[in-house]
């Protein structure tokens, strides 16, 4: 796979009833090893429903004026949902729209870990 960890990219997410597919940003999360290594990849969800930043911490604001949210390639400002993550076949992933800085990805990080129960 081509594309990296903290790589925001553009998807054919299908739908979970199978009956068609809708294109939205999603956040690399898996591992550049584990992405080198499979055909399938680990993603975050991404809403821009903003009505849970700040009070759930395993939302992170993409706020795209400012730099790093810039950086995004996100056309709004968004929400990272870092318990909302998804496995999809790379053939599903469009292409690269922007990347997160190291800051963003720690508060992902940080995001899951609490998502998940991990230490």
């Amino acid at each position: 796979m081509i594309y990296r960890r903290g790589d925001m990219v553009m998807v054919d997410h299908p739908f979970s009833d199978a009956r068609g597919s809708k294109v939205r940003p999603m956040l690399v999360v898996q591992s550049d090893v584990r992405n080198q290594l499979l055909n399938h990849c680990v993603v975050a969800m991404l809403t821009t429903n903003l009505s849970f930043v700040g009070t759930d911490p395993t939302q992170v604001l993409v706020d795209i004026t400012t730099p790093e949210g810039a950086q995004s390639g996100l056309s709004a400002t968004s929400a990272i949902r870092c318990g909302n993550l998804f496995t999809l076949h790379e053939k599903f992933i469009i292409r690269k729209i922007g990347e997160l800085s190291a800051v963003l990805m720690q508060r992902v990080d940080d995001g899951r870990k609490l998502a998940l129960e991990l230490k």
